[in-house]
């Protein structure tokens, strides 16, 4: 997924801070190079692409491929079939996953993942960056960056320009969806949540981040909203693709919404975050009190009673829980936050 993917991108930063010398290369699905382009510490970017994945012979020839580059090391963040194929098949001596029992004559070291964090950040951070210790490699708190061109700026600020949004009022980008309905705030009450934003703020200006295919869904939030707020809406404005959207988020006060790729993108581009988290993840994986006070989280369980069977039985049927979720519990939060940027 795009957001592991960009946060794995803090173990390059380390590792040439660490080898300066050091050639490294990064195996990812292509639809999520836009996050990872023109990061400085990538040397070679290699695609695991549908065709390899489904056709023998290709699959065959990657690996080939793969052998020839003569690895010293493999991290394996991912940790599925594919990439346990590709780890034993790289012939490097040093071969670095989490640890599964049933694997482990795969790797050189598995490390085992933290359940709590040492280091008052979050756990996706410190489980990643502990996948370095058998290079030496000591903890350094570090964030993903995206590293945006010139060009890219300038045409989101004329695309902000085309449709008359006064830079010099709130710009906030609204993440309305999350990627499935799981992982997405009920439509009324999110439509709720925007109204307060307008209220707290009048003069705020929204952006709504969703995807061609979500756009139904994302018209239902605007038509909840209440007239006042419809008409702080930019609905037509937005990325055209993943790079574009990045740009325009990197013009905005902050991002608000629903946990998810475009909340990662957010944070590395140094905008602040309002999330939302779905009744049946874990926030600690992803977020940490401490860990930057520009960012705020909110989970069904801080506000009522969630253990782990209530977010087994989310991760089945998320809807109920989010009928708990009631945005009088959000809105305190929200308006604190809206207040401290």
């Amino acid at each position: 997924m795009i957001g592991d993917v960009l946060m794995s991108t803090i173990l390059f930063d380390l590792l040439k801070s660490k080898f300066p010398e050091a050639t490294l290369h990064y195996l990812i699905n292509p639809y999520t190079y836009p996050v990872v382009e023109n990061h400085p510490n990538i040397d070679e970017f290699i695609f695991y692409t549908t065709e390899i994945e489904k056709n023998y012979v290709k699959l065959f020839n990657f690996l080939k491929d793969i052998n020839a580059q003569n690895y010293d090391a493999v991290i394996d963040v991912y940790g599925k079939l594919s990439s346990k194929l590709i780890s034993f098949r790289s012939g490097a001596e040093i071969r670095v996953a989490y640890e599964k029992k049933s694997t482990t004559f795969i790797y050189s070291h598995s490390i085992k993942r933290q359940t709590q964090s040492k280091h008052n950040t979050n756990l996706a951070i410190e489980n990643r960056i502990n996948l370095l210790k058998p290079l030496g490699v000591s903890f350094e708190k570090r964030y993903p960056k995206i590293y945006l061109t010139k060009e890219e700026n300038q045409k989101a600020i004329t695309q902000l320009a085309s449709h008359k949004i006064d830079r010099n009022k709130p710009l906030y980008m609204i993440s309305v969806l999350g990627s499935a309905d799981q992982k997405s705030y009920p439509s009324d009450y999110m439509a709720t949540l925007l109204n307060t934003v307008i209220e707290e703020q009048p003069e705020a200006q929204l952006l709504f981040n969703y995807i061609p295919s979500q756009i139904k869904k994302a018209q239902e939030i605007l038509e909840a909203c209440t007239t006042k707020t419809t008409s702080k809406i930019f609905f037509d404005l937005y990325g055209s693709n993943l790079r574009d959207f990045m740009a325009l988020t990197a013009q905005c006060t902050a991002l608000i919404g629903n946990e998810g790729g475009a909340v990662n993108i957010a944070k590395a581009l140094d905008i602040p975050t309002f999330i939302i988290f779905s009744p049946h993840l874990t926030k600690e994986n992803w977020f940490h009190e401490k860990d930057d006070v520009k960012n705020v989280a909110v989970h069904l369980s801080d506000f009522i009673t969630h253990d782990k069977k209530d977010m087994d039985a989310a991760r089945k049927e998320a809807a109920p829980y989010y009928l708990k979720f009631k945005p009088s519990f959000i809105q305190p939060k929200l308006i604190t936050f809206l207040n401290n940027l």
